[in-house]
């Protein structure tokens, strides 16, 4: 009950915020981060574009995370598919049986150009002798024919 002439006292409202363009914010900074990871980042990259995307066309009050969102989504899949671009051309380069006409020279371009993807072993059927097997029956062999002779 309030006096006659005198307003009763409400706080003001705390201001809206958009969890929209919040997912846009935090999406797009995970996709800037995770291109390190395989170029992974592009997946929440492309989902933070969108809700960025919705939440500027919703015109939400707190559009400033919206649009680094949508900034950082966007960086982050330019970056993404440049180097997915680039990648996949080196491996196609690498696969061009004109260039490199047997299995041999194939194999050196790709250890050659993705010194990061080098192969230790390929993998081993059931039963059959894996790479520590193999060197170590190297070895034996060598031992074998050093005291045959």
């Amino acid at each position: 009950m309030t006096l006659p002439g005198y307003q009763t006292y409400a706080p003001p409202a705390p201001p809206r915020r958009s969890g929209l363009a919040r997912a846009s914010q935090v999406l797009g900074v995970a996709g800037l981060a995770g291109l390190v990871l395989c170029l992974a980042g592009m997946v929440p990259a492309l989902v933070g574009l969108v809700l960025g995307a919705v939440s500027l066309v919703r015109r939400d009050p707190d559009r400033r995370p919206a649009v680094v969102g949508v900034t950082c989504s966007a960086l982050a899949l330019i970056i993404g598919a440049g180097s997915l671009f680039w990648l996949l051309s080196k491996a196609a380069r690498c696969g061009d049986e004109a260039r490199y006409p047997d299995e041999a020279s194939r194999r050196g371009c790709v250890e050659r150009e993705f010194p990061f993807a080098q192969a230790n072993a390929r993998p081993s059927a059931p039963g059959s002798v894996g790479a520590a097997g193999l060197h170590s029956a190297r070895a034996l062999t060598a031992s074998s024919l050093s005291a045959d002779a």
